[in-house]
C-alpha cells in the first residue's frame, strides 16, 4: 500500500513525528513538505495520477477540522474513495474532531475506525495476514478505546 505524508511548514513547525519514520525510503512514496492546507499537492497529485484514475484513500492526521477535511474534500472532488479514520485523527481543540467528521460524513468519505478498516480490507479470518492483524489490533485496544470513548462523548 503506498503511502502519501507530508509536513506542515517543517521550517517553521518541526518535523512529523520521528516514530512514523517517513524519511526511511522503505516507508513513505511521498513525503513532502507544504504550506497548503490540503496535502493535495503536486507530488501527491502526481502520485495519484499515476494510478491511471481515482483510488482508495485512507487519511489519519492532525488538525481534523483544517489539514484532514481540506485532504478529504479534495480528494473526493477528484473521484477518490475516501476513508477517514476516526481514532486516527485529532485536534489542538478536541470538540473539532466530531464536528469535522460529520461533515465529511455528509460530504461523502467514509468515517469509519482503524479496527474496522483493517478487518475490512482482510475480509476473511483464513488470509495469511490475519494473526498478524489481529495482534496489531489486541495490542493497540486500549488506546483506540480511549480515543473513541472521548469522541462518543463529544
Amino acid at each position: 500500500m503506498p503511502i502519501y505524508a507530508t509536513t506542515q511548514n517543517r521550517a517553521r513547525l518541526g518535523p512529523t513525528c520521528a516514530e512514523l519514520h517517513l524519511d526511511d525510503t522503505a516507508h513513505p512514496t511521498v513525503h513532502a513538505d507544504k504550506t497548503a492546507f490540503s496535502m493535495y499537492i503536486p507530488p501527491v497529485a502526481d502520485a495519484l495520477a499515476a494510478h491511471g484514475g481515482p483510488c482508495e484513500a485512507v487519511i489519519v492526521g492532525i488538525e481534523a477540522h483544517i489539514c484532514v477535511t481540506q485532504t478529504a474534500l479534495d480528494l473526493l472532488a477528484r473521484g477518490h474513495k475516501v476513508y477517514v479514520l476516526a481514532d486516527g485523527v485529532s485536534s489542538c481543540n478536541a470538540e473539532e474532531v466530531p464536528i469535522a467528521l460529520r461533515r465529511l460524513a455528509r460530504e461523502g468519505a467514509v468515517v469509519t475506525t482503524s479496527e474496522s478498516f483493517l478487518y475490512e480490507c482482510m475480509g476473511d479470518a483464513g488470509v495469511e495476514e490475519f494473526k498478524a492483524v489481529a495482534g496489531l489490533v489486541k495490542e493497540g485496544k486500549e488506546g483506540t478505546r480511549e480515543v473513541l470513548q472521548t469522541l462518543c462523548k463529544m
